[in-house]
C-alpha cells in the first residue's frame, strides 16, 4: 500500500488492521473512481479562483487529471491494493507527475465530502438509468396492450375470478413502470445537490468558489450546510434504492405472473427460448431461470437499503461505519438495474398461447357481469349479488370472453382503456426535443 494520506511521524500501522479497515474499499471505489476525478477537476477550478493553487497548475492538474481517466478506462492504470482507497490514488497520481501541485489537490476538501460528491453523481446516472428502463419498460407494454386483446383469466387470491384480457394486462404493467420512471425523476431532483466543499462536515476557512463546483459538475443546487451534507449520506442513498426497489416490487410481481403462465399448469404463455435454460439432469426440461432470477432481484436491493438503514443508527457528524454504504448501493443497482434491462425484450417477444387461455374460462367467471346488469336495471346489488352466486354455473350462457370485456365500459375497463391518457404520461417523461 502507498504512503497513507494520514500518515504523520512516529505512528505505525498494523498490517491486518489496515486490511480490515480497507476491506474491499478499493474495489468498490472502481465504480466511483471517474466520478471522483470529475469532481477534482471542479475542485481545481474552484481553489484556482481563489488563488490557492495558479492558473498553470490549475491547467496541469486537469490535464492530468484527464490522462488518469482514459488510463483508467483503458487499463493502463489499475486501482487495487496499492492504495487505500481510490482518493487517495488521485492524489498520489498527481503528486507523482506534478510534485507539489498534486500535494495541493486536497487543499479545503475531505475524503467525506470527496465521496460524497462522487457518490452524489454516481447516484444521478443510476437513476437516469433506472428512469430510461422504466421507460423502455412502459413502451413495450403500452404497444403491446394497443395490440388486438386476446381473453386472459384474471385472478384474485389466485383463484379465478373475471374475464380480463392481454391488454388489461400489459395496461397495468405501463402505468405502473410510468410511475417509476417519475419517481426515479423525482428523486434524482432530490438528490441533485452538491456537497463538496463541505469538507469534514464543518466547512474551511478558505473561501471556497462553491457556487463554481455547483455550476462545472451540474448540479442543480448547493448543498448549504455542511453538517446536513454528512448526515444525508445514507439517506440519499436510501431514497435512491426506495425509487429502484419500487420498479423492482412490479417486476417481482410480473415475473411471478409470467412463472405461472409458463407453467404446464397454466401453458398461457411461451417465453423466447433465449429466456430459458436447461436441466443439467432432466432432459426434458426448459426452466423460466431468468423470470425467476428477476423475481429474487428485489431482494438484494431490498436487503441494499435495509444494510444502509442500519448503519445510519449514528450521533452526528461522519463516521468510518459509513463506509459500507458503497458496497450496498452497488450491488443493489447492480442487480436491480440488469434485471430491468433485460425485461423490454422479453416482454416484447413474450407469445399468448390463446387456445390455452380460452380453455381456462368457466362459467363463474361471468358472475359479476350477471349481478352488475340486475343492479343497473333495478335490483339491489346484493339480492343481484346473491342470485348471481346460486347460478354462478350458468351465469356464461350465451356470454363469450369478447361480450363480458365489451360491456366492460368503466374508465379504464377493457371497452374504455384511455391508453391514450396513459401515453401521455409516459410521452410528458420525455426531454421536449423526443417528444412524439
Amino acid at each position: 500500500m502507498s504512503d497513507l494520506l494520514w500518515q504523520k511521524a512516529g505512528v505505525t500501522t498494523n498490517a491486518r488492521i489496515m486490511r480490515f479497515l480497507a476491506g474491499d474499499d478499493v474495489l468498490l471505489d472502481r465504480e466511483f473512481f471517474l466520478h471522483d476525478v470529475t469532481a477534482s477537476k471542479a475542485h481545481v477550478e474552484g481553489l484556482a479562483n481563489i488563488g490557492v493553487v495558479s492558473a498553470d497548475e490549475a491547467q496541469a492538474l486537469k490535464r492530468e487529471l484527464d490522462v488518469l481517466a482514459e488510463d483508467f478506462r483503458s487499463g493502463a492504470f489499475v486501482l487495487d491494493d496499492r492504495y487505500e482507497d481510490g482518493h487517495s490514488a488521485i492524489e498520489a497520481r498527481l503528486t507523482e507527475r506534478l510534485g507539489d501541485a498534486g500535494r495541493r489537490v486536497h487543499t479545503g476538501r475531505s475524503r467525506n465530502d470527496q465521496i460524497l460528491v462522487a457518490t452524489r453523481l454516481w447516484l444521478k446516472d443510476q437513476l437516469a438509468s433506472l428512469r430510461a428502463h422504466c421507460r423502455a419498460i412502459a413502451q413495450v407494454c403500452l404497444d403491446r396492450a394497443s395490440q388486438p386483446a386476446l381473453p386472459l383469466p384474471g385472478y384474485t387470491h389466485l383463484q379465478r375470478a373475471v374475464v380480463s384480457s392481454t391488454a388489461m394486462w400489459f395496461a397495468g404493467f405501463a402505468e405502473g413502470f410510468i410511475d417509476n420512471a417519475w419517481r426515479a425523476q423525482q428523486t434524482s431532483a432530490w438528490v441533485d445537490a452538491n456537497p463538496l466543499g463541505t469538507a469534514a462536515g464543518y466547512g474551511v476557512n478558505l473561501p471556497l468558489d462553491r457556487d463554481h463546483t455547483t455550476r462545472a459538475l451540474e448540479f442543480s443546487r448547493l448543498q448549504v450546510s455542511p453538517t446536513y451534507a454528512q448526515l444525508s449520506r445514507g439517506k440519499f442513498e436510501m431514497a435512491a434504492l426506495e425509487a429502484l426497489g419500487s420498479a423492482t416490487l412490479d417486476l417481482r410481481r410480473l415475473a411471478w405472473d409470467l412463472s405461472l403462465f409458463t407453467s404446464a399448469e397454466f401453458g398461457f404463455v411461451s417465453l423466447p427460448a433465449q429466456y430459458t435454460t436447461g436441466s443439467s439432469i432432466m432432459p426434458n426440461k426448459r426452466n423460466p431461470d431468468v423470470i425467476e432470477l428477476m423475481r429474487a432481484t428485489h431482494a438484494s436491493v431490498a436487503a441494499a437499503r435495509t444494510e444502509i438503514e442500519q448503519l445510519l443508527s449514528l450521533p452526528s457528524g461522519y463516521h468510518r461505519d459509513l463506509q459500507s454504504s458503497k458496497g450496498a448501493i452497488f450491488h443493489g443497482f447492480g442487480r436491480g438495474l440488469a434485471a430491468l434491462e433485460l425485461l423490454p425484450d422479453l416482454l416484447a417477444n413474450l407469445e399468448w398461447r390463446e387456445e390455452r387461455m380460452r380453455a381456462a374460462m368457466d362459467s363463474g367467471m361471468y358472475a359479476t357481469d350477471v349481478a352488475v346488469e340486475q343492479a343497473a336495471a333495478g335490483v339491489p346489488f346484493r339480492e343481484a349479488y346473491r342470485a348471481a352466486a346460486a347460478s354462478a354455473d350458468q351465469a356464461g350462457a350465451g356470454r363469450t370472453p369478447e361480450s363480458s370485456l365489451a360491456a366492460r365500459v368503466s374508465p379504464g375497463a377493457a371497452a374504455d382503456p384511455r391508453l391514450d391518457e396513459v401515453r401521455a404520461r409516459w410521452n410528458a417523461l420525455r426531454p421536449l426535443q423526443e417528444r412524439l
